[in-house]
């Protein structure tokens, strides 16, 4: 088999895995949501509220203690399912979410995670790719799933492999940085600091109306200290294999890594992230946000909308395009439709990640559990036929 590239003979060995449950060690970061798992994951992201890092204000919420930010899961079970196809890059292109309560200080989790489908694809940045599509099962120490993922992962060819699929030349060279204005960097940081939360005080069904826009939240210029801080509260280096002797014991056992053409040496392919040659080698044009990140942002910019009194329930979000190093994301949403499902006001959304250029970054959409008047506190866990 050649290594880095896409062949029927790995396409099939990777086939033989639909359905069959997998190990996930390397997508293991925490298994019980301590008060340091919580805030860092929450730092991570940039996300402040008190539900999620302040114990007092948390004991007068409807939970009665810490909640973690519900994209947490991914430091739980990092989502990415891509077995087989030794060399072959992975890059993240999405999730599905559904978590059914909330996730609170102390909850122990294990997971379930199985392959379920695989598709060829063929594309103008990538001649011939692989769609990888796994379900993680979280369930607590309650024996109750809380949540579910479905992880898109693409496949694509590496280095001298994706050289010799032809790829598109554009996608091969670097990005041009964008050079901000000191005008606009004064305008972004405005509107990151604008950011504001609902609290403490309720967001009722009846009050949102269809069409509504929901505010904002603002994400950048990236900086390679962003994409860092992510690391530390959901993956460390563990999905690269780990570092020192682990990473080596690693790539001897799953041919998994880049070649870093200036020392000879063995590296994770994860260093794209961080360094634009390597970014422009795995077909991303420069150093690149990772896309549970932008994600993250997301639920971020739901949870401050709908407050301490509402409930995530369904974050479905595809990546589009890589978010390079020096991009700014603006994360936007709108209520697309409201009705009442088994007593419960469920609302959904739409949302979306525009960058400085215009450019669709990441899309998908969102639904929620607001209380209703007069009606109490929202019933946990919600029922699976909510969906």
């Amino acid at each position: 088999m050649t290594w880095g590239t896409i062949t029927d003979e790995g396409i099939a060995e990777a086939e033989a895995l639909i359905d069959v449950l997998l190990r996930r060690d390397r997508m293991k970061w925490i298994e019980t949501t301590t008060r340091d798992a919580i805030r860092h994951f929450a730092w991570g992201i940039g996300d402040n509220n008190p539900l999620w890092l302040e114990p007092e204000y948390a004991l007068s919420s409807p939970y009665k203690t810490l909640v973690a930010p519900p994209c947490i899961l991914y430091a739980l079970d990092g989502t990415v399912v891509a077995p087989k196809l030794a060399g072959v890059q992975w890059l993240y292109a999405g999730t599905t979410f559904t978590w059914f309560e909330p996730i609170l200080l102390d909850d122990t989790f294990k997971v379930e995670a199985r392959l379920k489908k695989q598709e060829l694809k063929s594309g103008r940045r990538f001649p011939k790719w692989v769609l990888q599509t796994g379900e993680i099962k979280y369930i607590n120490q309650h024996d109750r799933v809380v949540g579910i993922a479905i992880g898109r992962c693409a496949r694509t060819p590496r280095g001298e492999a994706l050289s010799k699929e032809k790829k598109n030349k554009k996608a091969l060279k670097a990005t041009d940085s964008y050079t901000y204005t000191s005008d606009e960097i004064a305008d972004i940081e405005r509107q990151v600091l604008a950011e504001r939360r609902q609290g403490s005080t309720p967001l009722y069904y009846e009050n949102v109306k269809v069409s509504d826009k929901i505010q904002e939240v603002v994400r950048g210029p990236l900086g390679v200290i962003d994409i860092m801080a992510w690391y530390s509260g959901q993956q460390g280096a563990t999905h690269y294999g780990g570092v020192h002797g682990d990473a080596i014991r690693y790539r001897s056992r799953h041919a998994d890594y880049h070649l870093n053409k200036k020392t000879g040496a063995k590296e994770s392919a994860g260093r794209g992230h961080l360094e634009t040659s390597t970014g422009r080698d795995v077909g991303m044009g420069g150093a690149y946000d990772v896309g549970p990140q932008r994600i993250a942002w997301c639920q971020h910019m739901l949870t401050n909308w709908i407050g301490d009194h509402g409930f995530l329930h369904t974050l479905d979000v595809s990546v589009r395009k890589p978010n390079l190093v020096g991009d700014t994301l603006w994360w936007t949403g709108d209520v697309k439709s409201k009705n009442i499902r088994e007593g419960y006001g469920v609302v959904e959304l739409m949302v979306r990640a525009v960058n400085q250029r215009g450019e669709l970054s990441a899309d998908g959409t969102a639904s929620v559990v607001l209380p209703r008047r007069n009606k109490g506190s929202i019933k946990f866990p919600l029922p699976h036929a909510l969906v």
